[in-house]
């Protein structure tokens, strides 16, 4: 299938409309009678996704089907819970792969960058599209590392189902928790996949259990296994009541037999009873998609993606029961009738082409050469190409319409998080639509803002180093790099130390700033020096203080004059930027003319505290008296509010906020006690201790400072069977002898 569009690609443009429908008119007529709105029960899945019968799918259905046949879907879960995998088995059965990938031997079709065959993660999310019965399904692989939190993040933002993939031996895991609750978020409905079957130590009970418990879900057992761990040989499908077995001299799973569970004699009755069944679990699978949707309950399926079993089933219940673009209920699609509206949710930087921007479009129409209007960026580019994602191979096509998701080429300066429509009077339309809506409903204008341009949350950095060059001439190339790498990574932060002027990196973790280093070395070609890894700290004041400060600047022949005063005061609730007030003594002629220079002096001087230059947090600044001579510029009030709050700030007494991560570790019992020694030393908190199976998984909080370099520590303790995950947690204050040994190592004092 995939020749025939590339070769449709290449020639569209040649070949006559006479000529394509002279040539595809019986095969589209064979192909739609053949297109049934339900999928059928009867289960063949030896046929290849471009062929339906003998016959090949229209062109038509191919680059555009019916947004009732698309399956926007994700495949999340912890690490290792084997999502790659699942998505190499189900490419092979759907027909886009040859062979089977395999993450040990390096050659996924998701998994394409060196880093992620190196090390056997996924980092980036691959948007993959294949065909399944007549299905358009666009998957999207994501990771499960804490580090890339973000990317599972704006990946959700625009599915329409997940997959939560488990490892059946573990059960629920604090990453799969970290992803349900992303899902809770975005309102996704998904279904359970319970991979691993043939591990050992696999328990289905167990971990229907622990979803049932720890996510607070229903699970709905659709399957039953035949077997676990290593008598695990095919599953029961509960609603047709027949048992799915897998051929074990078949190398990559395509052939299994369905035997009924118990065959009854009379076959008059067997007869009867099975129409009687059919009709039923028609409306049987109405209800589960309807409670899914609804989600109210989630559908469990099982089996081992590893040894090709279970996979099939899976794909037939992604169909089935997660839901189509057209049933998700999009509020904001209303302010747009029918125009064009896309979120841009990745960027990717090819060699050859340049920026790719993967798109999920809501509603409207795009081609290649059309007109864009970018609401966040408030610029106009034009889309010079349109690909179709195959993983790292892409396949141009003439136009794609709502619910699909596209690959474009041409667009200079979209990012991750940036709100598409065709025009800025359509934009303008829509935001006027939401404006009327919203006076009827008694809302703020600023809500119809947030539906129109619905991004992604970025979290803020808690690691960061410093980068260098190999020589100064390549500063530039290095910059360069940075902000390709920023466009398509937005939780990447890149800043400049005022004082040394070096440029610093700031990430989610040590991987994430250990994985960006070697992408500058091999995509980039720059052989890059990172100073130490330092933990993103922060500062707060403990009690009011009062400031005043005046400067006084002649600049040629005019005077520049300003006089400050304000308080600075902690406040409970947490602000990473400070609140700003003003007194009622302040005049409000004189605070509307400079209120934004007033603002940007505060919030500069926020950003380097007096400790240890970290941004200052959960501070409120009082404005008490304002005086400015006349003819004084912005830059001079600015600089004069900024100076007072630093006097402020280090007049009170200050404090250090370090961030707290949250620690899981799974470990045998033989193991717990050194590393339970282990984490007292390294001021660890230990909340308390389950019970998995035979392992122990410790749960507790821990300084970020103290777990740099653990994942050594905790494999020379536990000779490599230990695992961990961390997720930051928040941030929290320092003891004061902690905190005056943090100072004095950094040359600092109290």
């Amino acid at each position: 299938m995939l020749s025939n569009l590339r070769i449709f690609a290449v020639n569209h443009k040649k070949m006559s409309r006479l000529h394509i429908n002279n040539m595809y008119c019986s095969k589209i007529r064979a192909s739609l009678e053949r297109l049934k709105p339900h999928v059928p029960l009867g289960k063949n899945y030896s046929s290849l996704p471009g062929l339906i019968g003998n016959d090949i799918k229209s062109l038509q259905s191919i680059i555009n089907p019916p947004i009732a046949k698309i399956r926007n879907i994700g495949i999340m879960a912890h690490i290792d819970a084997g999502k790659t995998t699942t998505t190499e088995r189900i490419l092979y059965y759907s027909g886009y792969t040859r062979s089977l990938g395999d993450v040990d031997d390096g050659d996924t079709v998701t998994d394409f960058m060196a880093q992620e065959r190196e090390r056997g993660i996924t980092i980036q999310s691959a948007a993959v599209t294949f065909d399944w019965k007549g299905y358009r399904v666009n998957l999207i692989d994501t990771p499960g590392h804490v580090d890339f939190t973000l990317e599972v993040e704006r990946c959700l933002r625009v599915l329409d189902g997940a997959v939560a993939v488990f490892d059946a031996s573990a059960g629920v895991e604090a990453q799969t928790l970290t992803v349900w609750r992303q899902a809770d978020k975005h309102k996704i409905p998904r279904i359970c996949f319970l991979n691993k079957m043939d591990k050992t130590g696999a328990s289905f009970n167990y971990a229907v259990e622990s979803i049932r418990e720890k996510l607070k879900a229903k699970p709905l057992l659709l399957q039953l296994p035949i077997g676990e761990a290593k008598t695990f040989k095919g599953v029961v499908d509960v609603i047709s009541k027949e048992k799915l077995l897998w051929n074990p001299s078949s190398g990559d799973g395509k052939d299994f037999e369905r035997k009924p569970v118990s065959e009854m004699s009379d076959p008059k009755l067997l007869k009867e009873t099975t129409e009687a069944r059919n009709a039923l679990i028609e409306q049987l699978q109405t209800a589960i998609h309807r409670v899914t949707l609804a989600q109210t309950a989630v559908p469990v399926l099982c089996g081992s993606a590893l040894k090709n079993k279970g996979v099939q089933p899976l794909l037939d219940a992604i169909t089935m029961y997660l839901p189509s673009p057209e049933e998700r209920n999009y509020e904001f699609l209303q302010w747009y009738k029918g125009d064009l509206c896309a979120l841009a949710f990745k960027v990717l930087h090819d060699k050859q082409r340049g920026p790719l921007v993967f798109m999920r479009i809501y509603s409207g129409m795009i081609k290649p050469q059309l007109a864009i209007h970018n609401i966040n960026g408030n610029c106009t580019e034009r889309i010079s190409r349109l690909l179709l994602p195959f993983a790292d191979q892409h396949v141009e096509i003439p136009s794609l319409t709502a619910g699909n998701i596209a690959l474009t080429v041409g667009l200079k300066h979209t990012a991750t998080g940036d709100t598409i429509v065709s025009s800025k009077s359509s934009a303008l339309a829509a935001a006027r639509r939401a404006e009327r809506e919203g006076e009827k409903k008694h809302r703020q204008n600023g809500e119809a803002e947030r539906l129109l341009l619905a991004g992604v949350e970025i979290p803020e950095p808690v690691f960061f180093c410093t980068i260098e060059p190999p020589s100064v001439s390549k500063q530039p190339d290095l910059d360069h790099a940075l902000k390709c790498l920023q466009r398509e990574d937005p939780s990447l932060k890149v800043r400049l130390d005022p004082d040394s002027g070096q440029t610093v990196l700031c990430g989610m973790g040590e991987l994430h700033i250990e994985i960006i280093h070697d992408r500058i070395k091999r995509e980039y070609g720059l052989e890059t020096y990172l100073g130490p890894l330092q933990v993103a700290y922060r500062e707060t004041i403990l009690n009011s203080v009062r400031a005043t400060d005046t400067l006084d600047r002649t600049l040629g022949d005019k005077r520049h004059l300003v006089t400050v005063e304000l308080e600075a005061k902690p406040i409970e609730t947490s602000s990473v930027t400070p609140v700003i007030e003003y007194a009622d003594s302040v005049n409000e002629d004189i605070l509307k003319a400079s209120q934004e220079a007033i603002e940007n002096g505060i919030h500069s001087s926020c950003l380097q505290g007096p400790l240890l230059g970290s941004p200052i947090q959960d501070v409120a600044i009082t404005l008490h008296s304002l005086k400015i001579h006349p003819g004084t510029s912005s830059t001079m009030i600015s600089a004069c509010v900024s100076r007072c709050v630093q006097k402020a700030l280090k007049k009170a007494d200050k404090q250090v906020l370090e961030p707290l991560m949250n620690l899981e570790v799974t470990v045998t019992r033989d193991y717990l006690s050194p590393v339970l020694a282990d984490l007292a030393q390294r001021r660890g908190n230990i909340q308390e201790i389950q019970t998995r199976q035979d392992n122990r998984v410790v749960i507790g909080f821990v300084p970020l400072a103290e777990i740099m370099g653990y994942s050594t520590v905790l494999r020379t303790l536990t000779s490599g069977s230990a695992t961990f995950a961390l997720e930051l947690s928040n941030y929290q204050a320092m003891s004061p002898q902690d905190q005056s040994t943090l100072l004095s190592r950094r040359g600092g004092s109290t």
